[in-house]
């Protein structure tokens, strides 16, 4: 059988004949699907397909000619499509992804401010002179020494305010997660 008998036959409904033609076929038409997309699992996947295009479409073949171009253009127009297709669910998912960031970044920028706010009036709420020690150490960076040295106090009794005001804070954040204690330099 060649290629002429095979088209003429394979119009006729032949499965024989398309079982010559993708017998014949097959490995050359993935090795040059492969040139293009670099896989061959996927190069595998298009050709098969296109063979099935193929048999659907065998009506359309012109059975004075060679049916390999056909298939070379089938398999390509496949591949073409695959890109195609590839190409916008990437686009959809990198926009579902972009979208779905920036709702994220919202809320934790919308959280943080909540939270920053709620340490604002925890330490507000502190005694003048824990609010004033807090203050010292963790917004002016001093160390318990330096504090203690600027109160004329002793340094036992800075830590011992130190400690009254983060139990407030951990009370207050016992809810949540107390990040905002990262938002503070640890001076000691």
């Amino acid at each position: 059988m060649n290629d002429l008998d095979a088209a003429k036959a394979l119009k006729g409904g032949s499965r024989v004949a398309f079982k010559y033609l993708f017998e014949k076929y097959y490995n050359r038409i993935v090795a040059y699907i492969a040139t293009y997309c670099n896989d061959k699992d996927l190069s595998e996947d298009i050709v098969q397909q296109a063979f099935i295009n193929l048999w659907d479409d065998k009506l359309k073949l012109d059975e004075t000619k060679s049916p390999l171009s056909y298939l070379y253009a089938i398999a390509y127009n496949r591949y073409i499509d695959t890109v195609k297709k590839a190409k916008k669910h990437e686009k959809l998912l990198d926009q579902v992804w972009e979208r779905a960031l920036r709702e994220r970044i919202q809320e934790d920028t919308e959280t943080l401010e909540e939270r920053i706010q709620k340490m604002k009036d925890v330490i507000e709420s502190l005694p003048p002179k824990c609010k004033e020690i807090i203050h010292m150490n963790k917004v002016e960076g001093l160390k318990y020494k330096e504090i203690a040295e600027q109160k004329g106090i002793s340094v036992k009794t800075v830590e011992s305010q130190m400690r009254i005001a983060f139990v407030k804070i951990r009370e207050a954040f016992k809810d949540g997660k107390p990040l905002l204690f990262l938002l503070f330099k640890k001076c000691y």
